[in-house]
């Protein structure tokens, strides 16, 4: 295994690097924030990589970190060029799986104890699948996921699974608490079922 994989896979998995002070969060500038990813060690972008951090150990193994002026889901307003509005982490993992602990954990392992206590501290706001809507649009898989509000960020964590169980995927991302009435109304449309 590469290096940088396995230092990687051992951060984001086994939480054993020390995590850096959280100062690059959505509401900071976007030049504050392309500098915190360049020195964070356990993101180490490569040569080009100013937002947007690819790792690929495997077609079987990737992480992506991604921050973006704008907010999450298919919402365009409020746009700020200057201004990152999420922070997404997201994990495909065929050998290990993915759970929402490993994306905690991951939370905690690039931001630090700060931004993992607001999370930790959060309240669900909005969980899913609910009993009244359908599990997603594939028969074929199950997506889980909750909207959580903390005191400083909101916070949105999914993870799909296949027929069978397995999580092979799931991402987590810290977003203004501002976005919070979009992003809900974006999931509860998508969860509404068809009236028939």
């Amino acid at each position: 295994m590469k290096t940088w994989a396995r230092s990687l896979w051992l951060s984001l998995g086994l939480g054993l690097v020390t995590a850096l002070p959280s100062w690059a969060l959505p509401g900071q500038t976007v030049t504050e924030v392309a500098a915190w990813i360049q020195a964070n060690p356990t993101l180490r972008p490569g040569p080009g990589e100013r937002l947007l951090v690819n790792r690929v150990d495997t077609p079987a193994q990737r992480f992506t970190f991604q921050a973006s002026i704008f907010p999450p889901g298919n919402l365009r307003s409020s746009i700020q060029p200057r201004q990152i509005r999420t922070e997404r982490i997201a994990l495909f993992d065929m050998i290990n799986g993915v759970s929402f602990n490993r994306l905690e954990e991951s939370l905690r392992v690039i931001y630090g104890t700060d931004v993992f206590s607001d999370y930790q501290r959060s309240q669900p706001i909005y969980v899913y699948p609910t009993a009244d809507s359908p599990i997603s649009n594939n028969p074929n898989l199950l997506i889980q996921g909750e909207l959580r509000e903390g005191d400083r960020y909101a916070y949105w964590i999914e993870v799909t699974s296949d027929r069978s169980g397995k999580v092979d995927s799931g991402e987590i991302s810290i977003l203004l608490k501002e976005d919070i009435p979009g992003l809900l109304a974006m999931l509860r449309a998508s969860s509404a079922l068809p009236e028939g």
